[in-house]
C-alpha cells in the first residue's frame, strides 16, 4: 500500500503530518528516504527520524470545545497549540482544522484512517456552525448564501442556512475550503464577529464547557464510522 496509508493505519500520524515528514526527507524504508505516494510492504522497516512507528494500543477519540485562540496544529514550536493546550497523556492529533479565530468542536485522535475519511471535503459530510454577523443582514443575503457564493478560487456549494436573530445564523456545509464562512460573508460587505462550531457529522457539542474536551461515546464513534463506511 501507498506509504501515506500505512502509516495513517498504525495511528501514528495523520496523512497530512506524512506529507510534510515526507517532504522534509524524515520518513525512510529499508535504509533509503522514502518518497511521496512510495509503495510499501509489511516486511519493509519504515523508520521517521531513525525511530521505529510507535503503532496505537487502543483508539481514542475525543470532543473538544475548542476556544479562539488556539491553533489546531501538532507542531510544537506554534505557541498555543491544540496539542499543548489539551495535554492528553497519549499522542494524539486534530481532525481537521478550525482557524485560530474560530472557537467550537474540533475532533482528536490517534485513528489516522478515520481523520483521513473526515477531513476528505469531496464526500460531502456535514459541518454545522453558529455565525455572528457585525451588522443586521437581509433576507436576499440567506438566499444567497444558501445558493453559493463565488470567491476568488471557486463557486462555494448551495448549503443549509438558518436564520436565528438579526444578525446570527446556522450554516451547513459539506465542503471546507480555507476560512469559507468568513469570506462567504465577506462577499456581501459582513463580517464575521463569531464563529461557532457545532456539530461534526453526528457529534454535537452539545453543553460541553468551552476550552474542556470528553472521550466519544461507543455509540457516537461506531455511528461515525458508519457514515463514514468504514
Amino acid at each position: 500500500m501507498r506509504i501515506n496509508k500505512y502509516i495513517s493505519q498504525t495511528g501514528a500520524i495523520s496523512r497530512r503530518e506524512t506529507d510534510r515528514l515526507l517532504k522534509a526527507g524524515r520518513i525512510t524504508v529499508n535504509g533509503a528516504v522514502c518518497e511521496a505516494g512510495q509503495l510499501v510492504s509489511p516486511d519493509d522497516i519504515v523508520l521517521i527520524d531513525g525511530k521505529p512507528i510507535e503503532i496505537k494500543v487502543h483508539s481514542i477519540y475525543i470532543a473538544l470545545n475548542k476556544p479562539a485562540g488556539i491553533t489546531c496544529t501538532a507542531a510544537p514550536h506554534i505557541e498555543g497549540n491544540i496539542i499543548d493546550f489539551v495535554s492528553y497523556h497519549e499522542r494524539i492529533f486534530p481532525v481537521g482544522r478550525l482557524d485560530k479565530a474560530s472557537e467550537g468542536l474540533i475532533l482528536m485522535t490517534n485513528d489516522g484512517e478515520l481523520a483521513n475519511a473526515i477531513s476528505h471535503s469531496d464526500r460531502g459530510h456535514e459541518k454545522e456552525y453558529l455565525v455572528t454577523l457585525d451588522k443586521t443582514y437581509s433576507k436576499e443575503f440567506i438566499e444567497s448564501m444558501r445558493k453559493g457564493v463565488q470567491i476568488p478560487e471557486a463557486m462555494t456549494k448551495p448549503c443549509v442556512v438558518k436564520p436565528v436573530s438579526d444578525d446570527e445564523f446556522r450554516i451547513i456545509l459539506t465542503q471546507g475550503l480555507n476560512r469559507q464562512i468568513r469570506r462567504m460573508c465577506r462577499a456581501f460587505g459582513y463580517t464575521v464577529t463569531k464563529l461557532e462550531r457545532i456539530r461534526i457529522m453526528n457529534i454535537e457539542l452539545g453543553e460541553l464547557p468551552r476550552g474542556e474536551w470528553r472521550e466519544l461515546t461507543a455509540e457516537e464513534v461506531g455511528t461515525l464510522k458508519g457514515l463514514l463506511g468504514m
